[in-house]
C-alpha cells in the first residue's frame, strides 16, 4: 500500500526532521510539509530530502496568492534537484483570511486563477521562454536560467468545492482532499475518476494511541480547530451531513476559543473525517478509507504525548501496510 506522511502544523522544525529520520528506515510512498502561518515549506523540503533519501517529498499546500507563478516554478524546479526527481508540487488557494489579513492579497477568483497559474508552471519548467498575458498574471520573456531536473513535476491540487474539483480532474496529476466526509468522498472519487483517471491522495487526521479515549481527544481537536478557523470546511462539511455539530463547534469558538469546543465534535463527525485510536483501530480504518478509491492516504500525524515515541508508534503499526 502507498501510504504518505503529513508532518508540519503541530511539530517544531526538530521534531519534523526527527519523524523524517525515522521515516529514512522504512518505505514510505511520501512526506508532506504544509505551509500556513509556522514553517516556510521550501526550506523544510529540502531538508527533508536529504534526511529521507528515498520518498517523494510534496509541498501540501503552497497557495497561489503568496508566490508568484515564476517564483513557485523556480522553487519547484530547485526542490526537484535538491531531491534529485523526488518532488511534488501541492498547490492550494488556502483561505480568504490568511491571504487577505496575513499577506495583505484580494482573495479573489480562485479557480481562474489557479487555472492560470498552473499553465504558467508548466511552461516554465518545460523550458521555454515564457510570454503570457492572462487575466491575473502576465510574464515577459521569462525563462529559467537552470536546467530543471525533470521538465515536468507532478502538480496536485487541495480542491474542496466542485468547480476546483473539475479543474483538479481538468488540469493537475493528481488531487490532494482534505475533511470529506467518507460516502461523499466515495462518491466523489468514482464520479471523477470517470471523467478522467488521476491520482487521488487525501489528507487524513491521524492519531494513535495505546489509550483509545487520548488518541479520539487529540484527533477531535484538530478537526475542532479546522472548523473553527476555516470557513470553506464549515460551509462544506454543512452541506455533507454536519450541521447542527458545525454550528455548536463554531459557537463554542467564538465563545470561548478552542479550549472546550472540540466537545462537539461527535464520534459519528470523527470516525467519518479521521483516524484515530489504537494500533488495531487505525489499521481497520485506513483500510475502510483506501476502500473509498483513495490510491494515497496522507495520514497528518497528530501527535499524542511525546512527538518521537508516537510517531514511531504510528511508523511501527503501519510498517507492514508500506511494504
Amino acid at each position: 500500500m502507498r501510504i504518505g506522511f503529513s508532518l508540519g502544523s503541530l511539530l517544531t522544525v526538530d521534531q519534523i526532521m526527527a519523524c523524517s529520520k525515522i521515516l529514512s528506515e522504512h518505505e514510505p510512498d511520501s512526506i508532506w510539509i504544509p505551509e500556513t502561518w509556522g514553517m516556510e515549506c521550501a526550506s523544510v523540503i529540502a531538508s527533508v530530502s536529504q534526511i529521507a533519501k528515498k520518498p517523494k517529498i510534496g509541498s501540501s499546500i503552497m497557495n497561489i496568492y503568496s508566490r508568484s507563478p515564476a517564483l513557485t516554478a523556480m522553487t519547484a524546479a530547485t526542490l526537484d534537484t535538491i531531491s534529485q526527481g523526488r518532488f511534488i508540487l501541492g498547490l492550494g488557494t488556502s483561505s480568504q483570511a490568511i491571504v487577505e489579513d496575513w499577506h495583505g492579497i484580494k482573495f479573489n477568483h480562485p479557480v481562474s486563477r489557479m487555472q492560470e497559474y498552473v499553465e504558467i508552471i508548466r511552461l516554465i519548467l518545460a523550458g521555454k521562454k515564457v510570454n503570457y498575458d492572462g487575466k491575473f498574471f502576465h510574464l515577459r520573456n521569462f525563462r529559467l536560467l537552470i536546467s530543471p531536473y525533470r521538465n515536468t513535476i507532478p502538480i496536485y491540487l487541495a480542491a474542496i468545492n466542485q468547480k476546483m474539483v473539475d479543474l483538479t480532474w481538468n488540469v493537475a496529476d493528481g488531487v490532494i482532499f482534505y475533511l470529506r466526509p467518507i460516502n461523499e468522498l466515495k462518491e466523489t472519487i468514482q464520479k471523477m475518476q470517470r471523467k478522467r483517471k488521476i491520482n487521488v491522495a487525501c489528507q487524513l487526521i491521524t492519531s494513535l494511541s495505546e489509550n483509545a479515549d487520548d488518541a479520539i481527544t487529540r484527533a477531535k481537536k484538530t478537526i475542532a480547530f479546522y472548523v473553527s478557523v476555516g470557513k470553506i470546511y464549515r460551509e462544506f462539511l454543512e452541506k455533507n451531513g454536519f450541521e447542527k455539530e458545525i454550528k455548536l463547534i463554531y459557537e463554542e469558538y467564538q465563545k470561548s476559543g478552542f479550549k472546550d469546543n472540540h466537545i462537539y465534535v461527535t464520534d459519528d463527525m470523527t470516525k467519518s473525517l479521521a483516524i484515530c485510536g489504537t494500533p488495531d483501530d487505525v489499521h481497520k480504518q485506513l483500510a475502510r478509507f483506501v476502500s473509498s478509491g483513495i490510491d494515497l492516504p496522507i495520514l497528518q500525524f497528530n501527535p499524542v504525548g511525546d512527538v518521537k515515541v508516537s510517531f514511531s508508534m504510528l511508523v511501527s503499526t503501519l510498517k507492514e501496510e508500506m511494504n
